[in-house]
């Protein structure tokens, strides 16, 4: 099994402002009606809690039922956690498709993944991520994150942040792993930081695909159209984060796959040591599942890997993913 753990102790976090660091813009999705506006502008407080994890990110939020209207207070003290922690923990939520889809569209308009045959029907907006095979044939993506990244790094405007919400857990296995890369930059050697300052990578889709294909039923052949979807893009190899202006590393070992402008046997070396640095244990929360969770991580933020599932064991989640802005 690959990457570190961090033992999770819950603790009381100091009492966390509701003001928002400038400049923050929610690009709050059109489909998000002015109804529904109004109906949350009259939602009521509900009683909540956050509380860090003693690990090098992530906190629990507690009292907050999702199922209910979350009231513009709630959500701007959920946004502020976002922010602070990277990674929030939901317990216990009992919603529908539709009420994930809702929450999340609050943070931004939604994207639809490549592989829209593995959406659930009727809500195109969620991917399922399952290993279950019924009659022949996957009903969900059974490898996502086999490899560590951050959603769809590959796209113009890669995600802002993903939010998994847990339908069907093994007894054992299927945790999840997410890893600051604001402490990787901090923390990155001066010779790393010289060598990627100003520096730009590669990231597509495709750089793992036809590797898995070989492991897996998971990963059906591409139409012309999805291929079409997933161009390679160039990203900054160390991006800003477009709301607290913290600066964290934007290289994965699933999707990016060159340095522009560095020869071939240097950008390899080169990112090979950038990937091993930003999943050393000191930067890493080990998720463990429990019935209902849902977990919401800033993908500007943190890469995850999914540390797997013993091939008899169930496992069935539902994802959104909230568009982002184009990494500078």
């Amino acid at each position: 099994m690959r990457g570190g753990s961090a033992r999770v102790r819950l603790i009381a976090s100091p009492k966390l402002s509701t003001a928002i660091r400038s400049p923050v813009t929610i690009q709050t999705d059109p489909n998000f009606a002015l109804a529904s506006r109004k109906a949350l502008e009259e939602a009521a407080d509900q009683t909540i809690e956050i509380r860090r994890f003693d690990a090098p990110l992530g906190a629990e939020v507690i009292g907050l039922d999702l199922s209910k209207p979350v009231s513009n207070a709630d959500f701007a003290r959920i946004h502020r956690a976002h922010l602070d922690h990277h990674v929030l923990v939901f317990r216990d939520q009992r919603i529908t498709p539709d009420e994930q889809i809702a929450f999340s569209r609050r943070f931004g308009p939604l994207q639809i993944h490549v592989l829209h045959q593995f959406g659930l029907a009727g809500h195109p907006e969620v991917l399922i991520v399952s290993n279950i095979v019924e009659n022949g044939k996957p009903i969900g993506l059974g490898d996502a994150g086999h490899f560590w990244h951050s959603d769809l790094s590959y796209k113009d405007k890669p995600s802002l942040g993903s939010l998994l919400h847990a339908q069907e857990l093994p007894a054992t296995g299927g945790d999840t792993l997410f890893a600051n890369q604001h402490l990787a930059w901090d923390a990155l050697p001066a010779h790393l930081r010289n060598a990627v300052e100003g520096r730009v990578a590669e990231h597509t889709y495709l750089a793992k695909y036809g590797e898995l294909q070989k492991r897996s039923p998971w990963r059906p052949n591409l139409s012309a159209e999805q291929i079409a979807q997933v161009k390679p893009v160039t990203h900054p190899i160390v991006r800003t984060h477009p709301e607290t202006r913290r600066r964290a590393l934007f290289v994965s070992e699933h999707f990016t796959t060159r340095v522009i402008g560095v020869p071939e046997d240097e950008s390899r070396a080169l990112l090979a040591e950038l990937f091993a640095h930003g999943t050393k244990p000191e930067f890493i929360y080990r998720h463990q599942w429990q019935a209902r969770d849902m977990v919401f991580w800033d993908n500007r933020s943190v890469m995850h890997l999914a540390a797997g599932t013993p091939d008899d064991q169930r496992r069935k989640l539902y994802r959104t993913t909230i568009e982002g802005d184009a990494p500078f």
